[in-house]
């Protein structure tokens, strides 16, 4: 084997080294941000049934206004 294939090996390595790394960072940050949206959907479920809630009691009250009328 020639000094060539060895040194496009080597540079054949460092670019899978590098894809790799490139990869963990990517995969880092996906994670990070579907941390972040795990939290934001558990907040907007939150303020949701909150706001069933309020309705719910707002239609009661109607329902009793109807009724007494």
């Amino acid at each position: 084997m020639t000094d060539h294939y060895f040194i496009a090996l080597e540079q054949k390595i460092d670019q899978l080294l590098a894809r790799c790394e490139q990869l963990e960072r990517e995969n880092q940050r996906l994670l990070a941000s579907e941390q972040q949206n795990r939290q934001e959907r558990a907040r907007l479920l939150q303020a949701n049934d909150q706001t069933r809630a309020q309705v719910e009691k707002m239609i009661q009250r109607l329902k009793t206004l109807e009724q007494n009328s």
